[in-house]
């Protein structure tokens, strides 16, 4: 599967953005996708994973109640909503796929497929 992510932009602190992974390939609707970011210096860490049919959703801590994952897999995308950022929220943002069980949707290293990156710069 090819994957790529788009959406990201400049932003003020306390604004909005929503990001999409487009799909293309095996069958979008068999994977796991998972949303990674990696600011300047630092480790690719893990945001947020949605399981194949929708009906799981997991967040990391730093983003529960702000970010919200979702999936139309008709349309083969995934998609970010980005709620109240922060300026440390300012990463290059990375959607991935793969098959997973759910206990290692956060685990970066279980994902073989990447999308390129796209940056989110959110200003204070």
């Amino acid at each position: 599967v090819q994957l790529q992510a788009s959406g990201g932009g400049l932003v003020q602190a306390g604004g909005s953005l929503r990001l999409s992974c487009a799909a293309s390939g095996r069958t979008f609707s068999t994977y796991t996708v998972g949303w990674f970011r990696q600011a300047p210096g630092k480790e690719r860490d893990f945001v947020a994973a949605i399981t194949r049919s929708g009906g799981s959703r997991y967040y990391a801590d730093s983003v529960k109640g702000r970010f919200t994952i979702s999936r139309d897999n008709a349309k083969n995308t995934a998609y970010l909503q980005m709620n109240s950022l922060k300026p440390e929220d300012t990463a290059v943002y990375y959607c991935a796929a793969d098959f997973l069980s759910r206990d290692r949707v956060g685990v970066r290293e279980e994902y073989a497929y990447w999308g390129q990156g796209t940056l989110v710069t959110v200003s204070s």
